[in-house]
């Protein structure tokens, strides 16, 4: 984006204040990601926080050529998530409850188990489907920017994505199809 190559310039160039319109800009979508990969609270926020300092610390090497900012700052988040739940065995789920038919006032439960209900399903996936599922159809990036991301081939990702979608659809189908 070119306001942020402007922006990025002015950080580079001792304007130390300007990261923060970056921050402000790109603090959503990191959160966002973040938050899809990293179930503890307190974790998602040592998390971006990381990112943000490691942009920092290392934003003479990023390259506009190679991709838009946010890419270059979702792969930064990623990598930072890959080591946070290196550290943690990941909560396997034994079995999903049955399903439930709910009518009428009922549907905003119903809603919030379905939300909870995919929380858990995606938490089950390997670490690489989940990424290249979050970043393709949470966050809405193409797929060549996930294979920047990924540094994996087109393939690499459509594959992860796929078998993402096949498992999940596998966990929640006992789910109403009205959500």
């Amino acid at each position: 984006m070119d306001d942020d190559f402007q922006t990025i310039q002015r950080v580079l160039a001792g304007d130390i204040d300007a990261f923060r319109l970056l921050v402000e800009h790109h603090q959503r979508p990191l959160f966002s990601l973040v938050g899809n990969m990293v179930r503890d609270v307190t974790d998602r926020a040592d998390i971006v926080q990381e990112t943000f300092l490691a942009a920092y610390l290392h934003l003479s090497s990023y390259d506009p050529q190679r991709g838009r900012f946010l890419t270059w700052l979702l792969t930064i988040a990623r990598n930072k998530c890959f080591d946070a739940l290196k550290e943690r065995r990941p909560l396997v789920m034994e079995a999903l409850p049955p399903k439930v038919d709910r009518k009428g006032p009922a549907d905003r439960l119903l809603e919030m188990e379905l939300f909870t209900q995919f929380d858990h399903a995606l938490a089950t996936l390997p670490f690489e489907q989940k990424t290249a599922f979050i970043l393709s159809e949470i966050e809405g990036l193409s797929h060549e920017e996930i294979c920047q991301i990924e540094e994996v081939p087109m393939g690499t990702v459509k594959s992860r994505i796929s078998r993402a979608r096949e498992k999940l659809r596998s966990l929640l189908s006992y789910l109403p199809e009205t959500y």
